[in-house]
């Protein structure tokens, strides 16, 4: 943590939590990052409802029962069918990972809040990018990687992931080696009382 707040005097001062200010800096861009997929889910019920009107025009059997809600996904593997889902998979996939990435964030910014500051927002860049891509791959899965952007998903993932267990480790570690310093103190404190006790005795 001294690595990252040597810097100037703004990146070390603490907040009225007791965090350092920058630490609102990661929640700020999950918080971004939500609601942009809050948005992403509108896109996907547009989308169902364009399969539904698309897959009736074309003559397709039973439209209504395989496209329409609670199915999570279109039945069936017509051309509609496969457009859709790939939007519905861009949505569906965000929540696959994103309570790992945000337990790590939050955890990684207390000790580390810069570097997890930027490696969320490398997170959040390439999950923008994947599901876009994923979402206009025309049903094509193999498109969601069409954006040079989408693999920052994976490398955003994975540094908070490292930077969380990071924090967790110095956070433990901190405690033992101020818990020993406590020790050490109160014992030597001991000691002088102790030495001036018996050099009072023999004096």
């Amino acid at each position: 943590m001294a690595a990252e707040v040597k810097y100037g005097p703004t990146l070390s001062s603490v907040g009225p939590s007791g965090l350092l200010s920058l630490y609102a800096v990661t929640p700020m861009i999950l918080i971004g990052t939500g609601f942009w997929s809050i948005t992403h889910g509108v896109e996907v019920g547009r989308a169902r409802t364009k399969a539904i009107e698309a897959a009736k025009a074309d003559g397709e059997s039973e439209v209504e029962e395989r496209y329409g809600l609670p199915n999570l996904y279109a039945q069936g593997t017509s051309k509609h069918a496969r457009v859709f889902n790939a939007i519905q998979r861009s949505h569906q996939h965000i929540f696959e990972t994103f309570a790992t990435v945000a337990v790590s964030a939050l955890t990684g910014a207390i000790s580390f809040p810069v570097s997890t500051a930027l490696s969320t927002l490398t997170y959040a860049i390439g999950r923008v990018a994947f599901s876009n891509a994923y979402a206009n791959s025309d049903g094509d899965a193999s498109k969601r990687y069409s954006s040079r952007l989408s693999v920052c998903l994976w490398y955003g993932t994975m540094l908070n992931v490292v930077l969380g267990v990071g924090s967790c480790v110095y956070v433990i570690a901190f405690d033992r080696v101020a818990k020993s310093y406590l020790s050490y103190d109160k014992m030597m404190d001991r000691a002088r009382t102790s030495f001036k006790e018996t050099s009072n005795k023999y004096m």
